[in-house]
């Protein structure tokens, strides 16, 4: 009976720490998108731009991060790879290539809410 109260209460810790390990990963802020004056420039990683494809700058996380990005407006959700930076006294926590903002569904809004989840950071 012992040992089935203590696992219990070891699982119970884990469930408790991974849950707060997830929380503490999302943040929530405004994501923007690309202009298309950017098409065909250099990120700041190196890579050449293309709007075409699911990426995304944001000042802090490493180049090379998987993010899910989540429209709060929609429930819409994408992955991006972070590839890039933003202006320093940007305010919105990422900026995202226009098609992901044409998934997320604000083209015509072009500044939303959103959350940000890191999936897979580049060590």
């Amino acid at each position: 009976m012992a040992r089935h109260l203590i696992a219990m209460l070891f699982l119970g810790i884990g469930i408790l720490l991974a849950l707060g390990a997830s929380a503490a990963l999302a943040k929530t802020g405004f994501a923007v998108y690309y202009s298309d004056k950017y098409q065909g420039r250099q990120t700041a990683n190196g890579e050449i731009f293309d709007q075409k494809i699911f990426t995304a700058a944001h000042n802090e996380l490493p180049y090379g991060t998987l993010v899910k990005v989540t429209n709060l407006e929609n429930n819409h959700s994408v992955i991006v790879k972070i590839n890039d930076r933003m202006a320093q006294n940007n305010p919105n926590i990422i900026d995202v290539s226009r098609r992901a903002a044409e998934k997320l569904g604000f083209i015509e809004q072009g500044r939303v809410s959103v959350t940000l989840e890191t999936v897979k950071t580049r060590r």
